[in-house]
């Protein structure tokens, strides 16, 4: 049932050296991200990542083809995957990360945890009255297959915390070395305390030790640490809750105690979003650590965001958000209400109770959604992005076919078929060709995705999709294609990212022979080196110092105007001290044109060793570039794949 692309089409590209973006930095982020340890011991190269992640999107929908007698054909299928593999290849569109690391695997193809290749999802706890602990363990569960989950807090007062009948005798649970019996002890551990069940003893002997490989998602163990400190956690905060109502705080705590253990755990990729009353001032202080400073251990697992409410006060709010960049803003009656902001009211996501982290997707509960990027600047002109958008839609739908290992999730997602077709690179395309040009491609590529949808949905016998574009913020897939990540500007044109790596990593040797800088790591310098890479983000690019904040949400509502019909993610850098008394004011004005939005004080921060990112002189970077030679990783062996995973104020990288 599988399906393979041709050898001669492939050996082609075997030797071409693939466009990868900013000097070296995009293949550098593919070979310590994405690339995968092959059986003979070696990495894989872009075209072989390339070619896995194309055959294993054929193969789910040869399946589904084959599986409903629908009609496969094998001569069209493969000069389509051609066409699809070209793309990608080129970067004109790349599926997500957990797309490009999990698609064609074994944990796709053989174990079928398709959820895997998903970007987000999302979980309401109003329903925790009949549903206990699912909100907690859908959470974990998703979490540790790299999904970001969004939450709420509605569940707050729905249920009692009865605290567990200590006159019984312990129950004992022998937790498995799985994912899912994590997940099940997490489970058993709550319920315990929901319906007065007997107290648990957990047995950890059987969870792997420390430092054992992690085949399926790579990386080594973390052992039983984190999970036993989740355990004792989960105990205390329900302990404190015993006899009352759960608290927003509680339902709050536990999500944030999961995430911080699903990382430690050593889980490639997570993060949380959770929404919250706007009225509700122990909510909106859950991350101010002056009043709860205890929380500082693991608040800063999720982004805080608030339902704001049409016409409601936002000064009290934006307060808030010059002293620390938190909460952020989710309009649900728009994400309910609106598609695109262009074709008026149609109410057809009545059913949507939240979003994803970045908020780029607005979702219904248990709902998943599955993201692909496009970078309009990499194209030639506007016939060859249409031609991109029918292969990266064609991803993401094929995503869609893969059922989950949650009936909740299967249910909704079999009735909405939710994708999210993304830009990115927006502030490079406007500088070359402007913003007139721009809703140009933005509004006939729209137009044809749909008619994709339609003609595609009929092919593969399944209903149309609720939703279809998105403006996902990007993170390190826009640096392999070498684009500004969605609709956000650079801090600077010239400037050098620094990246850590292993001190026994082999890609360190073919860095050192092209002339890149590396360096100890002034906090760890017995464990990891620094690694000094120049980019140029294009001429001519318009910097965040140069917009307003009044600009930045101009350019948000356009893209919720013209293309997204779920959201645009969107973090608004301002000047506390020059435009921060300007935020309620903005907000008057912008609320009828998007469904969520962010905001990011920008602060002056003293210069420090090895900063992330610095800005540098247009002569610096030619001077650093002009010692650089050809970068090539084509001998390294067993570089197993690593990933810098952090989820700010601002921005999620996922």
């Amino acid at each position: 049932m599988e399906f393979n692309l041709s050898d001669n089409f492939i050996e082609k590209y075997k030797r071409k050296r693939p466009p990868f973006g900013f000097n070296g930095l995009g293949e550098l982020v593919y070979m310590r991200t994405y690339s995968r340890v092959k059986d003979d011991g070696k990495n894989e190269r872009w075209w072989e990542t390339v070619r896995r992640v194309v055959e294993g999107t054929y193969s789910m929908q040869k399946k589904w083809i084959d599986l409903h007698q629908l009609g496969w054909n094998p001569w069209q299928a493969q000069n389509s995957a051609q066409e699809m593999y070209d793309r990608i290849w080129n970067m004109k569109f790349l599926p997500p990360g957990r797309g490009l690391w999990a698609m064609g695997t074994d944990l796709t193809e053989k174990k079928e945890l398709y959820a895997a290749l998903n970007n987000c999802a999302f979980v309401s706890t109003e329903t925790i009255k009949d549903d206990l602990s699912k909100p907690f363990t859908f959470l974990m569960d998703a979490s540790m297959l790299g999904v970001g989950v969004g939450f709420d807090t509605k569940g707050a007062g729905q249920i009692f915390v009865k605290g567990q009948n200590l006159n019984r005798d312990a129950s004992l649970f022998i937790i498995p070395d799985t994912r899912e019996g994590w997940v099940e002890s997490v489970s058993i551990l709550i319920d315990s305390y929901f319906t007065n069940g007997p107290p648990i003893k957990f047995d950890y002997r059987k969870i792997r030790a420390a430092g054992e490989q992690i085949k399926g998602f790579g990386g080594v163990a973390s052992g039983s640490e984190p999970l036993k400190e989740l355990h004792n956690n989960i105990k205390l905060i329900l302990n404190n809750n015993i006899n009352e109502p759960i608290t927003v705080r509680t339902i709050v705590d536990l999500q944030n105690l999961i995430g911080k253990c699903v990382v430690a755990g050593n889980v490639r990729r997570t993060a949380e979003i959770v929404f919250g009353d706007p009225y509700d001032v122990e909510y909106i202080d859950l991350k101010n650590y002056k009043v709860n400073p205890e929380r500082a251990e693991y608040g800063w697992t999720s982004n805080n965001s608030i339902y704001a409410e049409l016409g409601m006060d936002y000064k009290s709010t934006t307060e808030r958000i010059v002293d620390n960049g938190e909460p952020g803003f989710a309009w649900l009656e728009n994400m309910r209400g609106y598609g695109r902001m262009k074709n008026g009211k149609d109410n057809k996501d009545h059913r949507a109770a939240g979003g994803n982290p970045c908020l780029e997707q607005t979702l219904e509960s248990y709902e998943l959604c599955c993201l692909v990027e496009t970078f309009p600047n990499n194209h030639e002109n506007l016939e060859d992005f249409l031609k991109t958008l029918k292969y990266a839609y064609l991803y993401a739908k094929t995503v869609t076919l893969g059922k989950t290992h949650w009936p909740d999730t299967n249910r909704v997602m079999l009735r909405n078929r939710r994708i999210g077709t993304s830009v990115s690179g927006v502030a490079q395309f406007i500088t070359n060709k402007g913003i007139h040009e721009f809703r140009k491609w933005l509004e006939r590529g729209y137009d044809i995705l749909k008619a994709y949808d339609d003609q595609y949905s009929d092919w593969l016998a399944v209903p149309k999709s609720i939703k279809i574009t998105s403006v996902k913020p990007s993170g390190t897939v826009s640096l392999l294609a070498g684009a500004t990540p969605g609709v956000h500007f650079p801090e600077s044109r010239f400037y050098i990212r620094r990246m850590r790596l292993s001190i026994h990593s082999e890609l360190i040797e073919p860095l050192k022979k092209a002339g890149y800088k590396i360096e100890p790591d002034t906090k760890a310098a017995e464990t990891t080196v620094v690694v000094e890479l120049p980019v140029d983000v294009g001429e001519n690019i318009r910097t965040l110092s140069e917009i307003s904040l009044w600009e930045q949400l101009s350019l948000a509502a356009f893209m919720q105007k013209y293309w997204a019909d779920n959201q645009v993610s969107c973090t608004v850098t301002f000047d506390p001290k020059t435009e921060g008394t300007q935020l309620p004011h903005a907000l008057k004005y912008f609320q009828y044109q998007l469904k969520g939005i962010s905001f990011l004080p920008r602060l002056e921060l003293g210069a420090y060793d090895q900063m992330p990112y610095e800005k540098i002189s247009e002569q610096v970077y030619n001077e650093i570039v002009k010692k650089l030679t050809y970068l090539s990783f084509a001998n390294v062996k067993g570089e197993e794949a690593e990933v810098e995973r952090f989820c700010n104020n601002d921005v999620c990288i996922i």
